[in-house]
């Protein structure tokens, strides 16, 4: 079965100006993400490919992206490259997300995420990482986040469990 995002994503990026419709109904659906203004630029089975602009809303007191702008791409890649084909009845949840900063990030900033995920119905963790590299292709933030999988039950739709 589809998942939301994948139906959502396949059907806008079909359209003239879709890959720009999903992002900004993405930044809606998932509001704290959205304040960065995540540009959706590729979406498929085991990859998501995600930028930024470099505004005065992301930036900080050096006049580079903001360190937690930066996680917060991290965060929303790797989610993405691990939701796009995910099971309708599987949940994820961030259980753990670390980044190295390795220089400062100026210009438009681009995350991306390969991702192998295993057919299973079974709760399982899966540690992607997210490269962060600017327009020069220097990469200046590398992101791990472990994502905690498994079935959709009544508990999860609500809640999640944070198991270590």
């Amino acid at each position: 079965m589809v998942n939301k995002i994948r139906k959502a994503y396949d059907y806008c990026s079909a359209l003239p100006g879709g890959r720009f419709l999903f992002s900004r109904f993405l930044g809606l659906y998932v509001p704290y993400s959205g304040t960065i203004y995540p540009e959706v630029q590729e979406l498929k089975k085991g990859y998501a490919r995600i930028s930024i602009k470099d505004r005065r809303q992301v930036r900080n007191h050096l006049q580079s992206i903001h360190a937690i702008a930066l996680m917060n791409l991290a965060e929303l890649t790797t989610g993405l490259a691990l939701y796009y084909d995910l099971s309708s009845k599987m949940r994820g949840i961030l259980t753990h997300l670390e980044i190295d900063y390795l220089k400062k990030a100026r210009g438009t900033i681009t995350a991306q995420c390969y991702c192998d995920i295993l057919v299973s119905e079974k709760e399982c963790k899966y540690e992607l990482i997210a490269e962060i590299s600017d327009e020069k292709k220097a990469v200046v933030a590398k992101a791990s986040a472990t994502w905690l999988v498994g079935p959709k039950t009544k508990k999860s739709a609500k809640t999640a469990d944070y198991k270590s």
